[in-house]
């Protein structure tokens, strides 16, 4: 028997050490096309020792009972290898396309994957900083044009995991893995970096670099110029480009300290990164980054529903603005002012050409991809979005939301086992992560699936999606009294925030006044929700009332 690994199911321990004791072909590790023609050459080498040792082989008649068994397992040896390969291919397709995104990857030799440095530190207070110099040489090395480098989110999955670094070269589809440590002690610095090659575990190049803290700049710059030397890749200039950083330490400390703390993704993390960041512009006026980073958080934050539109959208505008009036070559600028336009102002006319402006300074732009998929889905041109999402999940194979908006866009086409699958792999990159429970959990009560969708609602961890999920699985359960339980709660206790949901809950009982009633709230809130709202099943027969295609033509949406 020979074991084909289609993907990354958890093994039993007895699964397990079958796989260690016998042969056995690791689809994920190979490919399918080289796993297929490996099993076929063991298979070829299989049946000629059993050819050339058995006489049933040859033409001579059959006569003993145990021939005629040998004989049949032979033949059987290959009806199921065939069957096993037209399933293994079939399934192996699926998972691939609506799980990984048909967008793979091949590796090529120049591709590194930069790690999460480790925080050596005495007080291990310098986690900021190491994530920080991380990051900094991630997009330093973005900017060669020959080197593939994973973009932050999907590099930083691994942190606080245990993965070996196979593991994760192989999930990132890159060839080497730079990793490192920082110590710092007082106002002295000793960061150690070394680049490994992964197929063979050997050290490429390791260096050690001892500097006072202000010269941290140097210290990337010294690092990302030994990488690319050691991966000998050909530049297009003499130098490497990179972001404006800002001369002042204490800056650029705040602004470290501000990044580490938005990616937890609540409302009080979000406050208190645009604490620091305002800090570090005290410090430095003419920090372009720390402006682009600003406004980007004023915007995501809009979506908590606590502060006014007109001054959040003032000053988004202001930080945007003036990062790309202190640096207008700095991508991460325009992906601020896109995503402020679509976020809160709902101008997708101004915000596609500022996420294309920086696509063209910035090509490997993950972020930059996703929002324009974000805008193709609100103007319901789905097949582009897929199209987008495919260059994002390339770039950033492990960012949640890449999977999230698949989801989005393949549930709208009527793709439901593909978002159904979608929504999966982001949970399995984001098992805590705030409405994907709810998301799935509809794509399955749409499946006809409510006991399982009913399930999905309750594991949600977001207390608002949660209980309008449950109210719309518990109706599909025939359950009234206690849907109409959880739609009070929701009504009550989240209404600003989730208009749009409630909206649906009645859309899917029929009752069109109350659905529009919502949907008018979640208008007046301007509830982001609602950016999604065409092409959504849930809304059934709405979309023939003409209140919503007046409500289309307030959102300057083509009917």
């Amino acid at each position: 028997m020979i074991a084909f690994r289609i993907d990354a199911a958890p093994l039993s321990r007895a699964l397990e050490y079958f796989l260690g004791e016998s042969q056995w072909i690791d689809v994920r590790a190979l490919g399918m096309p080289a796993a297929l023609a490996k099993l076929a050459e063991t298979l070829g080498q299989v049946l000629g020792q059993t050819v050339a040792a058995d006489p049933v082989a040859t033409a001579k008649p059959l006569k003993r009972t145990g021939e005629r068994a040998k004989l049949f397992v032979g033949a059987s040896v290959v009806i199921s290898v065939g069957v096993a390969v037209a399933l293994g291919v079939h399934f192996w397709s699926q998972s691939h396309n609506a799980a990984q995104s048909a967008a793979a990857v091949a590796i090529t030799e120049k591709s590194v994957a930069v790690l999460p440095f480790v925080d050596m530190s005495e007080k291990k207070d310098q986690e900021y900083f190491s994530d920080g110099l991380s990051e900094e040489l991630i997009d330093m090395l973005t900017k060669v044009p020959e080197l593939r480098v994973p973009a932050r989110t999907s590099s930083f999955y691994f942190k606080g995991k245990q993965a070996t670094i196979a593991d994760i070269a192989k999930a990132l589809a890159v060839a080497h893995v730079l990793e490192g440590s920082v110590r710092k002690s007082g106002n002295t610095l000793r960061i150690t970096a070394q680049l490994i090659r992964v197929d063979n575990g050997y050290h490429v190049w390791s260096e050690t670099y001892d500097r006072k803290f202000d010269d941290i700049f140097k210290i990337q710059d010294d690092i990302a110029r030994s990488v690319v030397a050691a991966l000998r890749v050909s530049l297009l200039e003499a130098h490497l480009s990179r972001t404006t950083p800002s001369a002042n330490s204490e800056a650029y400390t705040l602004y470290l300290q501000a990044q580490s703390i938005m990616s937890r993704g609540t409302h009080a993390d979000s406050q208190k990164a645009i604490e620091y960041l305002h800090q570090s512009l005290e410090f430095d006026p003419s920090f372009a980054p720390a402006w682009a980073v600003l406004a980007a958080v004023l915007a995501s934050d809009f979506g908590w529903g606590i502060s006014p539109i007109d001054e959040v959208s003032a000053k988004a505008h202001a930080a945007a603005s003036r990062a790309i009036k202190l640096d207008p070559t700095l991508p991460l600028g325009h992906v601020a002012m896109g995503r402020t336009l679509y976020l809160v102002d709902w101008n997708w006319d101004a915000a596609e050409p500022e996420l294309k402006q920086a696509l063209a300074l910035e090509p490997r732009s993950a972020d930059a991809y996703r929002f324009l998929a974000y805008i193709a889905i609100t103007r319901a041109r789905f097949d582009e979005a897929i199209g987008l999402l495919k260059r994002a999940i390339a770039l950033d194979p492990l960012h949640p939301w890449n999977y999230v908006v698949t989801g989005f866009a393949t549930y709208r086409l009527g793709r439901l086992a593909d978002a159904e699958a979608a929504y999966q792999k982001a949970l399995d990159l984001a098992p805590t992560g705030g409405k994907i429970h709810c998301l799935l959990g509809s794509v399955l009560l749409v499946r006809g699936h409510p006991s399982e969708a009913l399930d999905e609602m309750k594991r949600e961890t977001d207390e608002g999606y949660r209980r309008v999920g449950l109210a719309l699985a518990l109706d599909a359960l025939g359950q009234t009294n206690k849907a109409n339980a959880e739609l009070e709660i929701a009504e009550q206790q989240f209404g600003r925030q989730k208009g749009y949901w409630i909206a649906l809950v009645y859309a899917s009982r029929r009752d069109a006044e109350q659905a529009f009633r919502w949907l008018d709230s979640a208008l007046h809130e301007h509830d982001s929700d609602l950016l999604w709202m065409r092409g959504d099943p849930l809304l059934g027969a709405l979309a023939t009332d003409p209140r919503y295609k007046a409500l289309l033509r307030k959102m300057n949406l083509p009917e």
